[in-house]
C-alpha cells in the first residue's frame, strides 16, 4: 500500500477507495438514504423502503439520476442534445417519484434530488464521497427470476463489495408496499 504526505495532503494508490467520514448522526447533519433512479421497476422497491426508514429513523431521502455517456459522441452538438434530453427525463422521473412518495403517504420526508454525468459506479462513489450524510445506498433487485440487475450485480456482488464506502441495502423487487413498510 502507498501513502505519500505532500504538505498534508495524503495520497493514496489509485485502487483504493477513499472514504469520507460520514456525519449523518452528528448535530446538524441528517441521515441520508441514496436510491439511483431509472425507469427500472425496482426502483420503486427502493424507493418506498427508502422513504419507510427515512420516517422510522427521521432521516432524508436522496434521489440521484446519473447520466451516462453515449459511446457515439463525435459532435458536439450530439452531446448537447443527449445532455438536455437526459435533464429532462431525470427531472420527469423526480417529479413522478416525489408524486409516488405523495400518493403514498410519504409527505412528510425531505427529497433531494441529484443529477450527475459520467460512469454510473463512477457517480454514485463520487456522490457518497462529497456527501458526507450519506449513510446507506438503497437498490432494488429486480423482479422476477431474470437475476438482481446490472446495478445491484456490479456494485453488491461485484470486486467493490468488499471496500464500498458506507452499507448497501438490497431490495426484493417483488415486494409489495405494506411488505416494506413492515420491514422498514
Amino acid at each position: 500500500m502507498l501513502f505519500l504526505s505532500i504538505e498534508g495532503n495524503t495520497c493514496q494508490h489509485p485502487d483504493m477507495v477513499t472514504k469520507t467520514q460520514r456525519r449523518s448522526f452528528e448535530a446538524g447533519h441528517t441521515r441520508k438514504f441514496l436510491v439511483i433512479v431509472d425507469e427500472s421497476p425496482e426502483v420503486d422497491a427502493a424507493l418506498f423502503f427508502a422513504a419507510s426508514r427515512c420516517q422510522h429513523t427521521s432521516g432524508s431521502l436522496q434521489l440521484l439520476y446519473v447520466i451516462q455517456p453515449q459511446a457515439f459522441q463525435h459532435w458536439m452538438g450530439v452531446r448537447q442534445v443527449q445532455l438536455e434530453e437526459e435533464t429532462n427525463k431525470a427531472k420527469a422521473l423526480f417529479r413522478l417519484f416525489r408524486r409516488k412518495l405523495s400518493n403514498e403517504g410519504f409527505d412528510d420526508i425531505v427529497v433531494e434530488d441529484c443529477l450527475r454525468e459520467g460512469s454510473l459506479t463512477d457517480q454514485i462513489l463520487e456522490q457518497i464521497d462529497q456527501d458526507e450524510d450519506v449513510a446507506v445506498l438503497v437498490l432494488g433487485a429486480a423482479p422476477g427470476k431474470q437475476g438482481p440487475g446490472p446495478l445491484v450485480s456490479s456494485l453488491a456482488a461485484g470486486t467493490q463489495a468488499a471496500t464500498f464506502p458506507i452499507p448497501i441495502t438490497i431490495v426484493p423487487g417483488d415486494l409489495t408496499l405494506d411488505e416494506l413498510r413492515a420491514m422498514a
